[in-house]
């Protein structure tokens, strides 16, 4: 099989790759951000209790606690941060399969 170029073909070019900078307003960098895990019909109790432990590092107690509001009112903010770090922590409790959220405080 051959080939053939075009006569007409010149040497090509490749435009540079365009590279499109990340930019945060100052609310996103200055508000904190919050980490809110919602109620579902899925998960027992006591496993939403064991990812609080293993995600957060929260004793025992503390992780009920979250595990009840959140069984209770629907919902319930974890942690209060950094942006960066709630995407982190959100992705983990994906991970475990829980309804997670990342949303800004105030």
């Amino acid at each position: 099989m051959r080939f053939s170029v075009p006569k007409n073909a010149g040497p090509s070019t490749v435009d540079a790759p365009t590279v499109e900078k990340e930019t945060r307003s100052k609310e996103d960098v200055d508000l904190p951000w919050q980490v809110v895990v919602h109620n579902d019909p899925v998960n027992l109790m006591s496993y939403v209790t064991m990812v609080f432990q293993r995600v957060f590092g929260y004793p025992r107690e503390k992780a009920e606690r979250h595990m009840l509001e959140v069984h209770n009112n629907g919902r319930s903010i974890l942690w209060s941060g950094v942006r960066e770090r709630g995407e982190l922590y959100v992705q983990q409790l994906h991970g475990y399969l829980l309804l997670a959220t990342l949303e800004k405080a105030g």
